[in-house]
């Protein structure tokens, strides 16, 4: 079963202190921010939502509504570099469906499906809240690039790849 390492052990002590005994609940999404990244799998397991339950002491599915209304949590396997794409009006606008069809060709797969080499997946998003540099994508829930076109999102996949520019 999953628990905290030493590491997220304490970040989760030091989380728990900002919040008021009786409002520990507060604590969900952080929690399970650690639980996701520790492993370097980048997935909220059963075990991982179920841990972070039992250390708030709430119901297991209150933690899991919260994993599943988030774009930021993974409950499915994800490719090295996941790239989520902005589907709001404003990026829709600007091309957010040209840089969808780019990934798909480049990846050669559809999306919530991890290319062969497990290197991408990628998904659409309701919102990365940067609809003035529209459109957004978002990789591994870390890394924002604005103002994406064709050319861009190229140019960022061959140095995902690891690859030359060609």
């Amino acid at each position: 079963m999953f628990q905290f390492n030493q590491e997220n052990h304490q970040k989760s002590q030091e989380i728990l202190a900002k919040y008021p005994s009786d409002k520990k609940r507060s604590a969900i999404m952080p929690f399970l921010w650690l639980a996701q990244e520790q492993d370097g799998d980048n997935i909220l397991s059963k075990d991982k939502i179920e841990y972070v339950a039992q250390l708030l002491s709430i119901p297991v599915i209150q933690v899991y509504e919260v994993a599943t209304f988030y774009t930021m949590y993974n409950l499915e396997n994800v490719g090295a570099n996941h790239i989520q794409i902005c589907n709001t009006v404003p990026c829709s606008l600007v091309g957010s469906k040209d840089i969808l069809a780019t990934i798909e060709k480049l990846t050669g797969v559809k999306e919530n499906t991890i290319s062969p080499n497990g290197k991408f997946s990628f998904s659409k998003v309701e919102c990365l809240g940067a609809c003035n540099a529209a459109p957004v994508i978002q990789i591994n829930n870390k890394q924002y690039h604005e103002k994406m076109n064709k050319e861009k999102m190229l140019e960022l996949f061959y140095k995902l790849s690891g690859l030359e520019n060609i």
